[in-house]
């Protein structure tokens, strides 16, 4: 039997794990649940991994994974925005490179392959107008997309490795959570995780070795939202 504030901490971390594919911090948890101090949150953490719902992972920061969820779990947990969970596309849809096309039995769409994005280089300087890439058009929705090659380790929490390509759908707007494109006062480009604090914007990388960094609202302008990827073997 779990108390009532046991039961809405592992909600929380349950919750927070299938979002954003890491555990929340305690900080985070003490907001969460309305606590003063994280001597509350070490409590009920404690508790929880005693009666065998969590486990601490060893040697790691914020790692924790449940074990378990309470029965009524379904019936208490709070509704919240699905997460980018990696559907990667395997094979010959990023052949069009390489002049192959893709297989007859799926419809594919060509979309503009930019650059490898990197800080320093505005998305519209990336684009080359003789590159095209071909994707399933099954992962597209509505509006103008296009594609960027991924540089770096800053995303891999979330799936999203060195040399793969995202597929990007153009927008100016999107929910909390989302992975984006952001375009920093005007001239860096970044794949990073949108969260939206108080008056601030955090973008939030995926990969403990890199920090989170916080800016005003007028210094980031949303260039794109994640919603495909690409990943040849």
């Amino acid at each position: 039997m779990l108390t009532k504030k046991q039961h809405e901490l592992l909600i929380y971390i349950h919750g927070h794990l299938s979002e954003n594919g890491v555990s929340p911090s305690f900080d985070e948890m003490k907001e969460a649940l309305g606590l003063k101090s994280k001597s509350g949150i070490h409590r009920l953490i404690t508790g929880l991994e005693e009666r065998h719902f969590i486990r601490r992972l060893p040697h790691r920061a914020r790692a924790i994974e449940v074990v378990r969820l309470p029965e009524d779990m379904n019936q208490q947990r709070p509704e919240r925005h699905p997460a980018f969970a990696p559907n990667v596309i395997q094979g010959n849809f990023s052949g069009a490179l390489a002049g192959h096309k893709p297989s007859d039995d799926v419809e594919a769409m060509q979309l503009p392959l930019y650059g490898r994005i990197a800080a320093g280089t505005p998305i519209e300087a990336l684009r080359d107008h003789n590159n095209f890439v071909d994707v399933p058009a099954t992962i597209l929705g509505t509006g103008e997309h296009y594609a960027l090659e991924v540089e770096g380790e800053s995303m891999v929490d979330a799936g999203i490795l060195d040399g793969d390509t995202v597929v990007i759908e153009r927008t100016e707007t999107a929910e909390n959570g989302a992975i984006i494109v952001a375009l920093i006062d005007g001239e860096e480009a970044t794949l990073k995780r949108l969260r939206r604090k108080g008056g601030a914007i955090a973008l939030e990388p995926a990969n403990t070795s890199f920090e989170t960094r916080i800016f005003p609202p007028e210094r980031v302008r949303i260039q794109g939202r994640l919603v495909g990827l690409i990943r040849q073997y």
